[in-house]
């Protein structure tokens, strides 16, 4: 090692030169600046310091023993007894270790003087005292030749010691691989004899068969002969000498029967791996065991298994296969001798699955609808324990008198802004939090006849009836409908005496008409709360809430969290982006997001949920209300909603609603076609008007269908052709023009392709907003009241392009008129997806910069609408008029 600097050997060292500086300074090493030499002497003497430092002895020098491991590999080619050539893999592992020519020198050194002390020792007397030996003299030390010659003779042996060891190791790899290689030749000759024995059993069980075979055959060729022997010779001599080759000997000739039916299953015995086993373990005794022993358990059945088969609705080529128990391929082969091409996984109908379960001999029965939900129904018995739940609270009353007004009140929001007349022409329910519980589910129900259904199914679903009745008018003809409802329903009610804040406000008046109806307050002995509010001023809000949460703890209403959700469709719709929308109520359970449900006729999964204010959710507990997305369609509101584990078991009982749906609605068309017929023959010929019904929501339409057909006389009839929810279409259009129909489109509109069929077939199509408009009008043509009637006919239609921003009049909409005309003194909707969502008048109208009063198709212009700021790229603002026009029926 040469000389180096104290930076270089800090480098060297892994060591700050601080560090290494301070050790040489402890050590004596004249040293102290980084850049100066350190020398070889210098290095050691900083060695012999740390070691005293760290508790090392410096003559015990540094460790120099060093041990090399080898690992070697080799190969054998072993011989077996066929002359195969196996090859065996040898690992010999080496050891060799190291050591400095200095440590050997000091052992040799260090033995005799370890050793003469015990030589000279000697066992004291028990006599004499006992002296210590006196020191031993000290020995020369020996010269340099010695030491060398010492070290050269220890080297010498330790290499032959190593060289021993080595072929020690190498014998012993060598044995043991012998010893694998004997292994492996006596296991091979092993199997060599297994397969040879093998082999020698087969071919004695083929001679024996040939044996056997011969032997049978050779008795038939005798009894032939000897039959036309018989035949041959005449006089009765003939029978005694036939038989006489097989009687020599009974005992040979039932040894050949034997033989000949071992000969019969002989396949059969060597299919049963059971028997084999069995002989070869006894040999010739097993060998001998008769032929029946070696017979499987299993037979084929003596007449045909006829199975009775459920089928439901829709089911796949494979689950039928599987209720038959028989193959998947058997059957495909029967449905293509039918005429169906069908593969294993692809659906048929319950008819088909019928006519194959009979040809193919089984027993066909159609699963009721009973059978098809009670497993479902079981599901959902295995709820949790039973817990308080909010009260679901209805809202009643006559037109007018400030129900949704009352419930804007409690949920903070404007509602009936906009709505057309102030009228709730939507079932919605709304969870509205209290300072008491967990809050209030309320369901507000339209307050026109024309939802008389509604109402009654609010009143289904509902825990409390709110009644509400306006201290100026009193009860109406529609607070007694209400009353009915609750009473039918047994529901106990709360009567909210709204607008009392009123000069011409009697809350008596109210209290002493009601009570004739057996609604009697707790003044004067009844059962019923009376609270005076004020949807207006909120008086008397809390009381109204109070008495709620009264009636609900009363009540003691409760129902399991746990378990999969059971519920009602409040509302159901079809949203032009979103697709199926259906608003449902949580009776009972928690419904989850990504659970499948089933609601009515339609099934689905639970994409997504989302509460009264739009905000996403991912449960719902009871009594609280969700939109729910993700349904094949959109349930009739109503319907009961239930969560299902299997999918397909929701699609199967979703499918057989369906086709009994059909079948019933086929069923009233042809019954409802044979009695216009028998009618018209005995009282002539009826006038019948046709509708056609188009409706935003399913609860509209179900209203507007009902309260139609209730308008029907004995003379004039409503047939309600058809009832949708969406936009009116093309294929509406022609399906009224066949039937000779009128289209009402309530709340949504034609598109373009729809409004060209209108034109070019002269369907009348008209638009209303307000449900009894539309029944009015309908009641009117069918009573001959046919004065002239104020009907909207449109004008312009503009489409929305760009939405900018004015400090005078807010959100002004860029717009290209594509039809008619816009006109400033007329009323406008505005239209998105086709359905109304605002109705107003224009505030400006401008062209560039010009106000105008017109413009005309292809022009574009500028629209402020008055009081209405969410006009957005993509809608359509439509400008109509209200005319006079004469009508005929």
């Amino acid at each position: 090692m040469t000389d180096v600097t104290v930076k270089q050997l800090s480098e060297v060292v892994g060591t700050p030169v601080e560090r290494l500086l301070e050790q040489l300074s402890d050590a004596g090493v004249p040293v102290a600046d980084p850049d100066q030499t350190v020398t070889e002497e210098q290095k050691l003497q900083l060695l012999e310091h740390l070691r005293k430092v760290h508790g090392k002895a410096a003559e015990a020098g540094p460790s120099r023993r060093i041990t090399l491991r080898r690992k070697s590999t080799t190969e054998l080619k072993v011989t077996s007894a066929q002359g195969r050539a196996k090859t065996v893999s040898v690992e010999v592992r080496k050891r060799r270790t190291y050591v400095k020519q200095g440590e050997a020198d000091a052992a040799l050194t260090e033995a005799p003087t370890e050793s003469a002390p015990r030589a000279e020792s000697a066992p004291p007397v028990a006599s004499e005292p006992v002296v210590a030996p006196p020191p031993a003299p000290e020995l020369p030390q020996p010269t340099p030749e010695e030491l060398e010659l010492q070290a050269k003779e220890a080297e010498r042996a330790a290499a032959e010691a190593e060289l021993r060891r080595a072929e020690e190791e190498q014998r012993t790899a060598e044995e043991e691989a012998r010893r694998a290689a004997e292994a492996l030749r006596q296991r091979e000759l092993e199997m060599i004899r297994e397969a040879e024995a093998m082999a020698r059993r087969e071919a004695e069980l083929q001679t024996r068969q040939a044996a056997e075979e011969a032997a049978r055959k050779e008795a038939m060729e005798r009894a032939a002969a000897a039959a036309a022997a018989a035949a041959a010779a005449p006089g009765p001599a003939a029978p005694t000498e036939a038989p006489a080759p097989a009687s020599d000997n009974p005992r040979r000739r039932r040894r050949g029967k034997d033989r000949e039916d071992v000969g019969k299953s002989k396949r059969e015995e060597l299919h049963v791996a059971s028997d084999k086993r069995g002989r070869r373990g006894k040999g010739k005794a097993g060998r001998a065991a008769p032929a029946s022993a070696g017979k499987h358990g299993f037979e084929r059945p003596t007449a045909p298994v006829v199975r009775e088969v459920s089928i439901p609705e829709m089911l796949t080529v494979g689950e039928l296969a599987q209720k038959m128990a028989i193959k998947a391929p058997e059957l495909i082969k029967t449905l293509m001798g039918m005429g169906v091409m069908a593969t294993i996984n692809q659906s048929i109908d319950q008819d088909t699955a019928t006519l194959v379960v009979e040809e193919m001999g089984h027993v066909a029965k159609p699963m009721q609808e009973a059978e098809v939900g009670e497993e479902l129904t079981l599901e959902t018995e295995e709820m949790g324990e039973a817990l308080p739940r909010p009260p679901v609270v209805t809202v009643m009353g006559h037109v007018d008198h400030g129900k949704t007004s009352l419930l804007d009140y409690v949920r903070r929001t404007k509602v009936a802004s906009g709505e057309a007349g102030g009228i709730t022409q939507h079932i919605g329910a709304y969870h509205v939090p209290f300072k008491k519980g967990s809050g209030v589910t309320f369901l507000d129900t339209p307050g026109h006849a024309a939802f008389t259904a509604m109402r009654a199914r609010g009143a289904k679903v509902t825990d409390v009836v709110v009644l509400v009745v306006a201290a100026d008018d009193g009860v109406m003809p529609q607070t007694l409908e209400a009353i009915q409802h609750a009473q039918a329903g047994e529901v106990p009610m709360v009567v909210a005496v709204n607008k009392i804040d009123k000069p011409e406000a009697d809350p008596d008046r109210v209290k002493n008409e009601l009570s004739q109806h057996n609604v009697i307050s707790e003044e004067w002995g009844g059962d019923t709360q009376f609270v005076h509010v004020s949807a207006k001023s909120g008086e008397g809000m809390d009381q109204l809430l109070e008495a709620i949460h009264l009636q609900a703890e009363l009540m003691e209403l409760k129902a399991p969290k746990e378990g999969p959700a059971r519920g009602v469709v409040i509302e159901s719709r079809l949203d032009k982006g979103r697709g199926p929308v259906a608003t449902v109520l949580v009776q009972a359970g928690t419904l989850n997001k990504g659970d499948v449900i089933l609601a009515g006729q339609e099934f689905g999964r639970v994409r997504a949920m989302f509460d009264e204010n739009g905000k996403p959710e991912k449960t719902a507990g009871p009594s609280i209300p969700v939109e729910v997305l993700g349904l094949s369609g959109v349930p009739n509101a109503g319907d009961d909603m239930l969560v299902v584990a299997d999918e397909r078991k929701a699609r199967e009982v979703a499918l057989f609603r369906q086709g009994k749906f059909r079948e019933s609605k086929l069923a009233t068309q042809q019954a409802a076609k044979l009695e216009n017929l028998f009618s018209q023959m005995q009282e002539g010929a009826a006038s019948v008007v046709n509708i056609l019904l188009k409706a935003d929501v399913q609860g509209s339409a179900e209203a507007l269908r009902d309260s139609l057909e209730k308008l029907s006389t004995d003379e004039v009839k409503v047939k309600i052709v058809a009832a949708g929810v969406g936009g009116i279409t093309e294929s509406d259009v022609n399906l009224a023009k066949a039937s000779n129909a009128i289209i009402i489109g309530f709340n949504v509109r034609a598109d373009s392709g729809a409004r060209k069929a209108v034109a070019e077939q002269e369907v009348d199509l008209r638009y209303y907003s307000v449900i009894y408009e539309a029944i009015d009008d309908v009641k009117q043509a069918l009573t001959g009241l046919l004065s002239p009637e104020l009907r909207e006919e449109i004008v312009g239609l503009a489409q929305v392009r760009d939405v900018f921003k004015s400090s005078q009049f807010g959100a002004v909409a860029g717009c290209l008129v594509i039809e008619g005309s816009v006109r400033r003194g007329n009323p406008i909707r505005v239209l998105r997806d086709n359905v109304v969502i605002y109705e107003g008048e224009l505030e400006s109208l401008r062209r560039f910069k010009d106000d105008v009063n017109e413009v005309r198709t292809g022009t574009e212009c500028g629209i402020a609408v008055k009081n209405y700021n969410d006009v957005k790229p993509g809608d359509q603002i439509e400008v109509y008029q209200r005319v006079e026009v004469a009508r005929t029926l």
